[in-house]
């Protein structure tokens, strides 16, 4: 079981590392299928993680736990936004994908940070 919980763990990250990457060093501005993919795994992986957490018997911090899901739900609307804007030919949504990026680095230090 461990072993699963840390490959979500994994695929977590490197959902984070997809979204700030794109957002910051790839994209300009540009919302990416990374950046879109990314946001996705995250939420995904993330409510996984809980799950897994919960199914152990692990204390959870729920408060922590919402919050971050708000976060995440913001990170997933700002990169499905701004891609679709791209798709219908709308040009870029440059202030949408940096606050993708800022969005996640912003779940990350909760995350981290909040004990």
């Amino acid at each position: 079981m461990e072993i699963l919980e840390q490959l979500f763990v994994l695929a977590h990250l490197l959902g984070m590392a997809a979204v700030v990457g794109s957002a910051v060093f790839v994209a300009r501005g540009v919302a990416t299928p990374a950046l879109v993919w990314g946001a996705r795994a995250q939420l995904v992986t993330g409510l996984v993680l809980v799950g897994l957490n919960e199914a152990a018997d692990d204390e959870l911090n729920t408060t922590k736990v919402a919050v971050k899901l708000l976060v995440a739900l913001a990170v997933v609307a700002c990169a499905e936004i701004a891609a679709a804007g791209e798709r219908k030919g709308r040009g870029s949504r440059a202030q949408l994908v940096t606050a993708a990026g800022a969005l996640a680095l912003l779940n990350t230090a909760i995350a981290v940070l909040w004990r």
